[in-house]
């Protein structure tokens, strides 16, 4: 009797399984939901959507209130997808800014010059000993010295209203991805294209001994094998010591002509790249009752068609580094450079850099232009031409696009009619 008293019955026996498995299967289920949340952000790396070739991105990347009263296998190399960002560590921050310099004129003096935090003094004697370079009081190099001082000034007011937070922003390898380094002069250059980048190449080809002179490396070698290595090739630590220690510096180009020039050399000429990758989609978009001809080549896009698809937030191919802002292809707020130049007076300026630096006596910048040489070069005048076919929302639009290039390296507006 007693040993049946302890029986359950079978169908209680049943039942006490069956919730003690549904228990240990909702146990399960849940720890495994935990998992999953946790490991989330490592799913959404592994699954962004990269191409080749091509970056989308929509410019200004940053809300943009506008003023209106503006006118290779080495060293430390890492599998660059999951590197976790950079943070800028031993970094001054940006300073309080002091009145703005009257940028419309150059100061009288260097004191000017007396007031850039150390942080951002280029690691050249730019600002000091200009007698020695021969440059006295008042002269050319000491006015092109104060002009590198208000350019910096100018940078830091823009950055400091768009980006206050700089400071603290962490750094990606995407966003160095432009700039190459030159070992021997301790020096990294952001490349933007259209505003001199082929012979800034050949130049820091020589300085780095790959080369004698900038007019024995043709145009294809300056790009493509140029045994230059760039800045995200470099592990975190490394990057870090070079952005500390190295002169980092710049060219820029007013942005409508910048983005004339890049039209004119990449569709107006043969290009078996630029023709079947932009030309066909921006045709095929763009165009109505296109011919198959041009569908099939991609040849013959116009400069509206062009302007369309760059204005396009649904663009049909992606970005291209010729036309990205530079305020976008070099981060100028999170890089803070040495020295800002300027293509319109290239010569000057480069060759100012170079015996500033101490490069050797005999290397001076190139000014011959190797594609297209017969073609004439993109002036104010040819922009205005070309700017000449938009209406004027279009033009603003464009404006629009590069309003933080406009600001950031103090470029006139180029129409009157713009805001």
């Amino acid at each position: 009797m007693c040993h049946r008293r302890r029986l359950l019955p079978v169908g209680r026996m049943k039942l006490l399984c069956s919730l003690y498995c549904s228990l240990w299967f909702l146990l399960l289920l849940g720890a495994g939901s935990l998992l999953i949340l946790l490991h989330l952000p490592d799913i959404a790396i592994m699954v962004q959507p990269q191409t080749p070739g091509t970056n989308s991105v929509v410019a200004p990347s940053w809300p943009v209130e506008k003023d209106f009263d503006t006118g290779h296998p080495a060293e430390g190399d890492v599998d660059r997808s999951y590197d976790p960002p950079l943070r800028l560590e031993n970094r001054a921050s940006y300073p309080t800014l002091r009145p703005p310099l009257p940028l419309t004129q150059e100061p009288s003096n260097a004191s000017a010059a007396s007031h850039e935090d150390q942080a951002s003094r280029p690691k050249l004697r730019l600002l000091e000993d200009l007698s020695d370079a021969g440059g006295g009081a008042g002269g050319p190099h000491q006015k092109l010295a104060l002009a590198q001082a208000i350019r910096r000034h100018q940078l830091r007011k823009t950055c400091a209203k768009y980006q206050p937070s700089v400071a603290n922003r962490l750094l990606s390898r995407r966003q160095v991805s432009r700039v190459y380094v030159e070992e021997r002069s301790r020096l990294l250059y952001c490349e933007v294209p259209k505003a001199g980048c082929s012979n800034w190449k050949r130049v820091l080809m020589v300085l780095g001994g790959s080369a004698v002179s900038p007019g024995d490396i043709p145009h294809e070698a300056a790009h493509n094998a140029n045994s230059l290595r760039r800045l995200d090739g470099y592990d975190r630590a490394a990057i870090a010591k070079r952005l500390h220690d190295y002169t980092k510096f710049l060219f820029v180009r007013e942005p409508f002509e910048r983005l004339v020039s890049a039209f004119r050399d990449k569709f107006e000429s043969p290009n078996s790249y630029y023709h079947p990758v932009f030309g066909r989609p921006i045709i095929s978009k763009y165009r109505a009752n296109a011919s198959r001809s041009a569908l099939r080549t991609g040849a013959g896009v116009t400069f509206r068609e062009f302007v369309q698809y760059l204005l396009d937030v649904h663009r049909p191919v992606g970005m291209d580094i010729h036309w990205e802002p530079v305020s976008q292809l070099c981060n100028p707020c999170l890089l803070r450079y040495n020295f800002i130049g300027k293509f319109e007076n290239m010569e000057e300026e480069a060759n100012f850099l170079l015996r500033s630096m101490g490069a050797p006596g005999n290397l001076s910048f190139p000014h011959f232009k190797d594609r297209n040489p017969l073609a004439e070069r993109t002036s104010s005048r040819i922009t205005q031409s070309y700017f000449a076919k938009l209406n004027s929302i279009e033009r603003q639009k464009i404006y629009d696009f590069y309003y933080m290039d406009y600001l950031m390296f103090n470029y006139p507006k180029p129409f009157k009619d713009l805001h």
